[in-house]
């Protein structure tokens, strides 16, 4: 199961990520003001760990983890020879 977990304390709200997510999980928690004074974004269920908002977010709240399942290959030999 992939997971994405939101530092809140360090959003800014600036909605980028929101804009970038292609499965459209994101969205801003209203009903609660971080330590820095902003709506911090929340997230749905249905993450597919693209990292779209992690590579786009100016403050470095996201943490994605993807699912690897067992036989799945992780990465690819940089160096076959």
């Amino acid at each position: 199961m992939n997971k994405l977990v939101i530092d809140k304390d360090r959003c800014k709200g600036c909605g980028l990520c929101v804009e970038v997510c292609p499965k459209k999980i994101l969205h801003f928690d209203n009903s609660i003001v971080n330590v820095l004074g902003y709506h911090p974004v929340a997230a749905c269920e249905g993450c597919i760990a693209c990292g779209f908002c992690s590579t786009i977010c100016p403050d470095i709240v996201f943490s994605v983890y993807k699912d690897v399942r067992e036989g799945e290959a992780v990465g690819k030999a940089v160096d076959e020879g």
